[in-house]
């Protein structure tokens, strides 16, 4: 911690501090003034009670003390305290000031333990979402994962790159939910897809092998988006059961959506697949719904197609992650609020030559339906 962030915490405690402590004055402070000023003396109890639910065990105690002086101080300026009234109600503030130190401290226990577990399952999923800059196969694939800024969040999205027997296969998804069970389902659906994608001959029969598997595990709102790819010389081939479709690089960009809607994993997915044909230079970009969903001061979803030709047609693929994120960012004007998983994919001996202005979308064969 630096010590402009150390400064900057003492003045927000210094400051949430500020409310109780006054409150507790602007109802001891007047009966000295005018004796005719007669709350209860444990209506001061209300400072420790804006402390316990403000602050840590420190600053409860510290207002929890100030109410108990104030009170004391009045008993004595208007020579109270000595009678049974004052003795009660101070007995009265003092147990309550007590109880909202209890409170605190409870609470910081909570909050330190789940500070613990949020940090052990970022561990985790640092470990799951690892980083890939590398030639899988024949395709060189480039990843980024994103955090959202708020620490105690843990994200739902994941992916996977493979060199099975059938080509370079991809896997990205997002688990519903932002807590620890995200990051057991992320560990769960990806230890399914490792032992399927290098004996599985076909994309669908892993989405449907995946939901059967997934699906005790989730429960009845439990759900993954997700999608599959397999690269082959010239082509790739895509299943996509709920997740965001990826996008092929070109003039114009393009969308590959399914050729039907398909339910997530967990919801009894029964996925067709897509088979689009790639030509040199061609990149497929993977990306999560905190790309797409990332909204400015408007309201207005990131606009990927139209956003995208200019980052993406950087020369290195790391450089063009780099660029996308940076113009998602710059449309919200702020870090985003969710995570962001990018997976970017090329054939490898195109590395040197994206696809840029010249490339005429009659370049391209897609077939629409099936899967060979």
């Amino acid at each position: 911690m630096t010590v402009r962030e150390s400064g900057r915490m003492r003045w927000r405690r210094a400051r949430d501090l500020a409310l109780p402590v006054a409150v507790s004055a602007l109802l001891a402070v007047p009966g000295w003034l005018h004796h005719g000023w007669r709350p209860a003396v444990a209506a001061l109890l209300i400072g420790p009670v804006l402390a316990c639910s403000r602050l840590g065990v420190r600053g409860t105690l510290t207002a929890a003390g100030w109410s108990a002086a104030l009170a004391l101080s009045d008993g004595f300026v208007r020579h109270l305290a000595g009678t049974q009234s004052f003795v009660v109600e101070y007995l009265v503030l003092l147990v309550g000031g007590a109880v909202a130190v209890g409170v605190a401290r409870e609470k910081a226990a909570r909050t330190a333990a789940l500070r613990h577990a949020t940090e052990v399952a970022q561990v985790a999923q640092g470990a799951i979402m690892r980083p890939v800059a590398a030639k899988v196969g024949g395709i060189d694939v480039f990843t980024r994962h994103h955090c959202p800024l708020e620490p105690a969040t843990v994200g739902g999205d994941v992916y996977e790159v493979v060199n099975s027997p059938y080509g370079t296969r991809v896997f990205i998804g997002d688990v519903r939910g932002h807590d620890l069970d995200a990051v057991q389902t992320s560990a769960s659906v990806l230890a399914g897809f490792r032992d399927l994608a290098y004996v599985t001959p076909e994309l669908t029969d892993i989405a449907v092998r995946l939901d059967a598997l997934l699906a005790p595990e989730l429960g009845p709102e439990g759900f993954v988006t997700a999608l599959f790819a397999e690269f082959t010389p010239g082509e790739v081939r895509v299943v996509n059961c709920g997740h965001p479709p990826p996008l092929r690089t070109g003039t114009p960009p393009k969308l590959l959506e399914p050729a039907e809607p398909a339910l997530p994993l967990g919801l009894g997915a029964r996925p067709a697949g897509r088979r689009c044909w790639l030509q040199p230079g061609d990149r497929i970009l993977f990306y999560t719904d905190g790309l797409t969903e990332a909204r400015d001061a408007d309201g207005t979803e990131f606009p990927l197609l139209e956003q995208c030709t200019e980052p993406l047609s950087a020369v290195l693929p790391s450089d063009a992650l780099d660029a996308l994120y940076e113009a998602v960012t710059a449309h919200t004007g702020a870090p985003l609020l969710d995570d962001v998983a990018l997976v970017l994919c090329q054939q490898a001996d195109s590395l040197s030559a994206p696809r840029g202005a010249h490339a005429r979308e009659g370049d391209r064969v897609d077939a629409e339906h099936g899967s060979p």
